[in-house]
């Protein structure tokens, strides 16, 4: 078997402006990868940017991947990829119970983590090699849903039926999400507020691994979906044994 190698290939991470992309986004600099970010905020991405030292193999742009025209053009240069990641999730007002869900903030849920996706894989998978592939983030939300977690549940067990899909339909591009469990990043703002980290020390109490994750944890996982060239149309779960409590 021939590794696939990093040292050299062109990969898109989409939601690399923080968080558990952004950690992929280093991760994958440091082996010798071309990187570009993209996200909706620029002040996010030039944050990045200088994040990551303003890296000669570091490129950013702007995106909205619930638009169409938008990732459209993403793509329109023409330029070959090796990899895409998505990481990216707009969950601000959707941990909501049920008579307080705002149908707008399930919506963006839907457009980030499901058409999102769908749209990156119609435009991206053109650029792509034979030996390329595409990654998504879903969550273990879709296993072990909580009351105010429904619409992320939802949309992360269809992203996961997407990725079984597109597994086929797009072979032998290779199609992966990793499902992380409760990862310490600025998305939990939205979900906890200042409860943030009494929240995370608690789960980190049940969880077997005795911790919540860190992004590092999720860029590993992602780093092995897209080297292992016998893996399509898998969820890898990283949830420090969520699942079993």
């Amino acid at each position: 078997m021939t590794a696939i190698r990093i040292e050299g290939a062109k990969v898109l991470i989409v939601g690399g402006s923080s968080g558990m992309g952004l950690a992929l986004a280093m991760r994958l600099l440091a082996e010798g990868a071309s990187v570009t970010i993209a996200g909706r905020s620029r002040a996010k991405l030039a944050a990045a940017r200088r994040h990551l030292g303003d890296h000669p193999k570091l490129a950013t742009r702007a995106v909205d991947i619930a638009r169409e025209v938008e990732v459209a053009a993403l793509f329109q240069d023409g330029e070959p990829l090796d990899h895409i990641v998505s990481t990216a999730a707009d969950i601000e007002g959707a941990y909501q119970l049920l008579p307080s869900i705002e149908l707008a903030a399930a919506q963006r849920v839907v457009e980030s983590k499901f058409y999102g996706p769908l749209l990156l894989a119609k435009h991206g998978a053109a650029h792509l090699p034979p030996a390329g592939s595409i990654t998504y983030t879903s969550g273990v939300a879709a296993y072990r849903p909580a009351a105010r977690g429904s619409v992320v549940a939802a949309v992360n067990a269809a992203l996961e039926g997407l990725v079984r899909a597109l597994a086929v339909e797009l072979a032998p591009i290779r199609i992966n999400a990793v499902s992380p469990g409760w990862v310490d990043t600025p998305i939990w703002g939205f979900v906890a507020g200042d409860a943030k980290q009494a929240t995370l020390d608690a789960m980190a109490e049940r969880l077997p691994a005795g911790r919540v994750g860190q992004p590092e944890d999720i860029a590993d996982a992602i780093r092995f979906l897209i080297g292992n060239g016998f893996t399509t149309g898998a969820i890898l779960h990283v949830e420090g044994g969520h699942r079993l409590v």
